[in-house]
């Protein structure tokens, strides 16, 4: 009996000393008790790259049924200028138009005078009297209408025109009157002599009647050769 006695006593030391379970051949014995686990090992190194998949079935879309369009948005921005294009072909010829009648100028309506020269001062808001026919020796159906002491009496109803120019010394101021009522007045000034002059378009109705006038400011130079007095006028187009 020692001998079994004695190697069961050994067999249980070696258990308690190395903790860790052992299966005796001891008849009778009990499991050990389980050991404390170890720390964790290191991460193993990566495996070598597996094989490449199958492929996968390809993805069908589903397309469902057209819905009923939307609403109409707001008008987009204006895009850019784009480019100039090509020159385009050129067009056919058009068909020749109506043949002209021919012109006459003796007859066509028409009003004008064109006068020079001043007699003497003018007075104050008194018609300036123009004495001399700038164009007398025109054929009689192109002569120019004539001005009475001044003044100019319209025929034709129309748009006319009218300018003159004037020599003054310092200050002047002239005024286009139709009637008895003042169109247009014009001032000019300068240190010594000076020539000043003036433009307009009037509508006129027969009977109608057109002076150029002083005013208070009058220093109209008379007496000098070279002195330069001119007073124009002529229908532009009738309106009757």
């Amino acid at each position: 009996m020692a001998p079994y006695w004695l190697s069961c006593s050994t067999a249980v030391l070696l258990l308690v000393v190395h903790i860790s379970p052992v299966t005796t051949q001891c008849g009778g014995g009990h499991p050990g008790i389980p050991g404390i686990p170890g720390t964790h090992g290191p991460n193993g190194r990566d495996g070598p790259k597996g094989d490449k998949g199958d492929t996968g079935d390809a993805g069908q879309p589903i397309t469902g049924q057209k819905g009923a369009p939307g609403p109409r948005g707001p008008p987009g921005r204006p895009g850019l200028k784009g480019d100039v294009g090509t020159l385009g072909p050129t067009g056919p010829t058009g068909r020749p138009g109506p043949k002209g009648r021919s012109f006459n100028p003796s007859n066509q309506q028409k009003s004008f005078f064109s006068y020079k020269q001043i007699s003497q001062t003018p007075e104050l808001d008194t018609p300036i009297h123009f004495v001399s026919q700038i164009l007398p020796n025109l054929d009689p159906q192109f002569q120019g209408d004539h001005l009475t002491n001044g003044t100019f009496t319209c025929a034709i109803k129309g748009v006319y025109f009218f300018s003159y120019h004037i020599s003054a010394r310092r200050a002047v101021c002239l005024k286009l009157v139709k009637g008895d009522e003042s169109q247009v007045m014009l001032c000019d000034t300068a240190e010594g002599f000076l020539i000043t002059s003036w433009s307009a378009m009037l509508e006129l109705e027969p009977g109608d009647t057109i002076s150029l006038q002083t005013t208070k400011y009058n220093n109209v130079v008379t007496t000098q050769s070279s002195t330069s007095h001119t007073f124009t006028g002529f229908l532009i187009f009738p309106t009757s």
